[in-house]
């Protein structure tokens, strides 16, 4: 959720604390702090709100230092005020903090007893104090972190900055990331590789329990049994480039955008053109002995997963579970022996997903990663990483890594069905000729952008709208409902067309917009049999269809869009744009943060 960097180094840091701010915007925009050491004081500026509320205060009153540590945070623990905000501090220690502390209630109540007065009502200030208390009964800085990690239940990444030690900074990682950089007389630590990018691209990623002490030369990495241990550098490969909206409005707007670039980037790394093969990464376990797969995903990562067991049920013939990941070990679930679990993270670092595999690792599965991160912590751990390649996505709202991480999923079943001959080499062929399509199509779907643009008014005013689809395409409506919901705040849902006579009819009357995602084929003609019962009842529906389905629907739609006609295996990918493109037009008319939606964050990583 939140995130963190900090820096120590001969020159001034401030600066570079704050672009590394912006770089990690997307992890959280509740409110964000610096606190740098200067002449042996603790220097600290925090604001609510935006990054650009920090900055305005920073212009007007700065923070001069050579060491310090930053804050953007998304708020768990208390509301997004400035007493909330990061770094808490103490009279000796500062801190900044990504995850959650589940047992800062009683650990508060101790401080408290012990006649300390906390500040804010967050669960960091808790830990701040914590190794302040262990500080002043004389350990170094060190030895009070050793006595306050293992007190600590939850998950953390931390930055803890000590007034009297102006020459270090002391960092730990459990269940959240934390990465080490290594610069030129100066180091640093950052939530990711993205925020240090323009620092360095020399990295250490810590592992589970590790805590790392930095100076300007030197990291050295403990163990979570407090034994020195070497970590491997690595190179990052994140751009040192700024993020940039270009001539877009929004980042939201220029992903969608991005959408037949990255999906053709990420189907060359998984296609063979030239003999029309499929081409997995190097697969160091029999795929055709698998019998079942487990999905696991939260958010629109799932609805990835829920169009991809049509696919693998289909070509493989595999029976496929699909769970979201909060609530995946919760059911206790049976993990029979052989199985492949699939795990699907646009950042790959999702808490709930990444606990969810090492249940399922702990349980014999096979794992398979499906991550935008190929160096995140779900990477790390997979037996298989499918890397989507859709490249730095800072709008919120998933758009590109939803296209991309479809077309992974695509090229695996039909991979799978191969390795256990469930598809002769015509069949392969043919599949690898229409998920070669896919970019031509998604421009071709990209030039209803104006279209999309004038019906959203029509949308806009409503309070609440349903999306219905069938077959791959009612996971499709469920990621249309959310995107409406997650930027334009306006209630809608996704239903299954046929399961509108069990109860969602009874919403229907002429307030409610209805939006029908039905590409001509098989399934047409009874999801057109759903769209009547709507319009019977006075309901507002918006057909998204080829040219021949619009045909066969006739008249009646208060708005139709044109879709180009495509095979049903990458009508998935087509059919996002259209939902894309809605949901961001209707927040545009209605003035909401597209890039930046009120509760939400990027990366989720506390549970």
């Amino acid at each position: 959720m939140c995130g963190i960097i900090g820096i120590v180094s001969p020159d001034a840091v401030s600066e570079r604390l704050v672009d590394g701010l912006r770089r990690m915007e997307y992890r959280g925009y509740d409110s964000a702090g610096v606190c740098t050491i200067e002449d042996g004081q603790l220097v600290r500026r925090r604001a609510k709100g935006k990054l650009k509320n920090l900055e305005e205060e920073l212009s007007g009153n700065p923070a001069p230092g050579n060491v310090g540590i930053a804050h953007t945070r998304w708020a768990t623990h208390g509301a997004p005020t400035e007493h909330n905000a990061h770094p808490h501090a103490t009279d000796d220690v500062a801190l900044v903090h990504n995850g959650i502390i589940e047992n800062f209630k009683p650990l508060r109540e101790e401080l408290q007893q012990a006649g300390r007065t906390l500040e804010s009502d967050t669960d960091s200030e808790v830990v701040a104090h914590l190794v302040s208390h262990e500080f002043e009964k004389g350990l170094s800085p060190q030895d009070a972190i050793k006595a306050v990690l293992p007190r600590l239940r939850g998950a953390f990444a931390l930055a803890i900055a000590f007034r009297q030690h102006p020459d270090l900074l002391i960092g730990a990682r459990l269940g959240s990331p934390l990465v080490v950089g290594y610069g030129d007389g100066e180091m640093f630590l950052g939530s990711d590789a993205l925020a240090l990018a323009p620092l360095t691209q020399k990295i250490t990623y810590l592992e589970e329990g590790d805590w790392v002490v930095i100076t300007r030369d030197t990291a050295t990495i403990y163990d979570s049994e407090n034994k020195v241990v070497e970590r491997p550098v690595v190179a990052s490969g994140a751009s040192a480039a700024a993020v940039e909206k270009g001539n877009y409005r929004h980042f939201m707007q220029k992903e969608i955008y991005e959408q037949p670039t990255v999906v053709a980037q990420t189907l060359n790394s998984y296609v063979r053109q030239a003999d029309e093969s499929v081409a997995l990464p190097q697969i160091d376990f029999d795929l055709s002995a698998i019998k079942r797969i487990t999905i696991v995903a939260c958010g629109t990562s799932f609805y990835a997963g829920m169009v991809a067991k049509y696919w693998f049920e289909t070509f493989a013939r595999v029976p496929v579970d699909i769970d979201v990941a909060s609530e995946f070990r919760y059911r206790e679930p049976v993990l029979e022996e052989g199985g492949l679990a699939i795990f699907i993270s646009q950042s790959g670092e999702t808490a709930d997903t990444l606990a969810a595999l090492r249940h399922c690792k702990e349980n014999g599965q096979t794992i398979a990663t499906v991550v935008n991160v190929p160096t995140s912590s779900m990477a790390r751990e997979a037996d298989l990483i499918l890397p989507t390649h859709a490249g730095p996505e800072i709008g919120v709202a998933s758009t590109k890594a939803f296209t991309c991480q479809l077309a992974v999923l695509a090229a695996l079943a039909a991979h799978l069905a191969v390795a256990k001959g469930k598809m002769n080499r015509a069949e392969e062929q043919e599949v690898v000729r229409h998920l070669i399509e896919a970019p031509a199509a998604l421009n071709a779907a990209l030039d209803h952008d104006d279209d999309i643009a004038a019906m959203a008014p029509l949308i806009a005013p409503a309070r609440d709208v349903l999306y219905l689809g069938r077959g791959p395409d009612y996971p499709l409506a469920l990621e249309g409902a959310l995107k409406l919901k997650e930027i334009s705040y306006i209630h809608a849902e996704g239903y299954a067309s046929g399961e509108m006579k069990h109860g969602p009819i009874a919403l229907i009357d002429e307030e409610v917009p209805v939006i029908v995602l039905a590409p001509s084929g098989p399934l047409f003609e009874k999801t057109v049999s759903n769209m009547e019962e709507v319009r019977a009842r006075g309901g507002q529906v918006v057909l998204i269809s080829d040219a021949k389905g619009l045909a066969e629907a006739g008249d009646g739609c208060i708005a139709t869009i044109e879709m180009p006609d495509v095979h049903p295996l990458i009508a998935p990918l087509v059919y996002a744009v259209p939902v894309q493109l809605l949901a961001y037009h209707v927040a545009v008319v209605k003035g909401t943060d597209v890039d930046q939606p009120r509760n939400l964050a990027k990366s989720v990583t506390v549970e």
